[in-house]
């Protein structure tokens, strides 16, 4: 080796030169699938990039997951919320999973940006009541919705006409509350098999609110006619009464008639 650096030494002192530029390129400037939100771990999954966060104590979804993800596992954590373009830079994301957090809010734009390519979701076992159309409808990704307090009501029913859903966690996505209450308790799509429609139920509920109203305020514009009109005639009557207390001769006989 010594030899060699003292037969070519111009060429020897480049090739160092050039190894010391790689290395401080190395340090300075890591590669980008290196990095990886802590405290997770990112492995490679049959060629592909898995971003594993399970059970890490978080409670913010991480901003810092790398874009060429394809698995998410966020799962057992202490999530509440999804919030707008959470995954909008992961446009490789096919697999995401939420399960097992504290989700109570999702966004209406929570998923944009991963609408083409994610084909599985699981937002099972949170805190989820109702979740907005929008976030879900564009979504071509199975989706799991089992064990969470739902609500039902038509904007609920609306959402899983639209969505496509985990066959094998469709009966576990259960009423805990609902605008009738023969339906707490029961599996969501048991009651919309037996032909409940919880959107005309809404409709039929504003109808009669709106019929309750309307019977409100005619009723208040009888009861203010018929106090108008019994006012008037007390009023004309103890008129009458005074005039006939008058003298005949200062009251003439067409001012009485008139009056009554």
């Amino acid at each position: 080796m010594i030899r060699m650096f003292l037969a070519h030494p111009a060429s020897s002192l480049a090739q160092l030169s050039s190894a010391r530029v790689f290395f401080c390129l190395l340090l300075c400037f890591p590669p980008v699938w290196t990095s990886c939100p802590q405290p997770c771990q990112c492995t490679d999954h049959s060629g592909a990039m898995a971003v594993l966060c399970s059970s890490k104590h978080l409670d913010a979804i991480p901003k810092d997951i790398p874009q060429d993800a394809v698995f998410v596992k966020l799962d057992a954590n202490k999530i509440t919320q999804i919030p707008n373009n959470a995954f909008k830079h992961l446009n490789h994301l096919e697999e995401l999973d939420l399960s097992r957090n504290a989700i109570e809010k999702i966004d209406m734009a929570a998923f944009r940006g991963v609408a083409d390519g994610l084909r599985t979701l699981d937002l099972s076992n949170n805190l989820i009541q109702s979740i907005p159309k929008e976030a879900l409808v564009k979504l071509n990704a199975k989706i799991r919705l089992s064990n969470n307090p739902w609500h039902c009501e038509c904007a609920l029913q609306e959402v899983l006409w639209e969505v496509k859903l985990d066959p094998e966690s469709v009966n576990e996505i259960t009423c805990q509350t609902s605008v009738r209450e023969e339906y707490v308790g029961k599996p969501l799509i048991q009651v919309l098999d037996s032909g409940v429609n919880f959107c005309n139920i809404h409709q039929k509920t504003t109808d009669v609110a709106m019929f309750i109203t309307m019977f409100g305020w005619f009723t208040m514009v009888i009861t203010y006619v018929v106090y108008y009109v019994r006012h008037n005639q007390e009023d004309a009557r103890k008129h009458l009464e005074y005039l006939k207390s008058l003298p005949s001769t200062q009251v003439p006989k067409e001012t009485i008639s008139t009056v009554l």
